[in-house]
């Protein structure tokens, strides 16, 4: 069995957390996850009301008593009520990206709740380690979603040379056993895994967004800004842009940004008309270069299973057959 600090500190089998996507990383994404032996997290909306995530908390705890937490977009305006009833609730980790997590690591001091911090550039990388964050999330830009302009290999790597002993977790491009095996071997504690788990049974966005990342490359993607200005979404100026499946919208503007930007109000209402209807040719599909290595929608449970299975026989029999000669 794989086990490594990552698997001590959150008291889990498997050093795998699900990525807590917006919205969409539902309690029954995280309730599946923890269960089968890995940490599951929760990805909080971004409206200021907490109610729904209360609700999604305590879906978690009716159906496990195994660790899970919550992730926020902390770039975000009005998360402040949001994160106090996840500090409230106590729940097992609290995950902050796209912000400086300083002020959060205060915050949760003494709460019992462990913080990790997503970091995309080395400057905040520096940050978390300063701050004392508990985990340090090295996102590489071949994730899916929001990211920067660093590859995961190098990035995670970097990471892991000034972490010290704060636990490094692989982010970006992974979505099998032997990415989880790759990214141990480059001084990670763990994998922080996106993309795998939209194809997944328990994942809570719709049907035809799942069909979309099966279909998709690995060059399918495109790393763009059209949808965060379009839509005025809240990330800082400096992320990069949104890793998305390329479609007819990100090939019509994509370059285009400033004639696309006279047209604001309406290609907004386009997006989210396509986004409801589910029209794959308009709407934000969100994935990493990853999807090339999906081919199915599976349980959850399953998909840890596989990677864990897998990453264990290469970490085992590949690295005798490399050094037996």
């Amino acid at each position: 069995m794989i086990t490594t600090s990552l698997c001590s500190l959150l008291d889990i089998d498997f050093p795998i957390i699900n990525a807590p996507m917006t919205g969409t990383a539902t309690s029954e994404l995280a309730t599946a996850v923890s269960k089968a032996g890995a940490f599951g997290m929760i990805g909080a909306t971004l409206t200021p009301d907490p109610s729904w995530l209360k609700e999604q908390i305590q879906a978690v705890r009716e159906k496990t008593d195994k660790p899970f937490g919550v992730g926020f977009i902390s770039s975000a305006t009005s998360m402040e009520r949001n994160i106090d009833a996840a500090l409230e609730a106590k729940v097992d980790a609290i995950s902050h990206s796209f912000a400086d997590p300083t002020p959060f690591i205060e915050q949760a001091k003494g709460s019992g709740v462990k913080v990790f911090a997503q970091v995309q550039t080395m400057a905040d990388a520096k940050k978390a380690v300063i701050a004392g964050a508990d985990v340090i999330v090295a996102q590489g830009n071949e994730a899916g979603g929001h990211t920067s302009y660093l590859g995961t290999m190098s990035f995670v790597r970097a990471v892991v040379k000034i972490a010290g002993d704060i636990p490094v977790v692989a982010a970006g491009g992974i979505a099998d056993g032997p990415g989880l095996a790759s990214a141990l071997m480059l001084g990670a504690e763990g994998a922080w895994i996106g993309t795998r788990f939209v194809a997944s049974l328990e994942w809570a966005g719709p049907e035809w967004l799942k069909g979309q990342v099966i279909l998709a490359d690995a060059d399918d993607t495109v790393l763009t800004k059209v949808y965060d200005l379009v839509t005025d979404a809240p990330f800082p100026v400096d992320t990069v842009g949104d890793r998305v499946i390329k479609n007819s919208f990100t090939d019509t503007w994509h370059g285009r940004e400033q004639e696309m930007m006279a047209h604001q109000n309406e290609l907004r209402e386009d997006v989210a008309s396509a986004s409801a209807s589910g029209d794959a040719t308009t709407a934000p599909i969100r994935a990493g270069t990853a999807s090339g290595l999906i081919s199915s929608i599976e349980p959850a449970s399953y998909i840890l299973r596989e990677i864990v299975s897998r990453a264990e026989d290469i970490l085992k029999n590949r690295t005798q057959k490399l050094l037996s000669g």
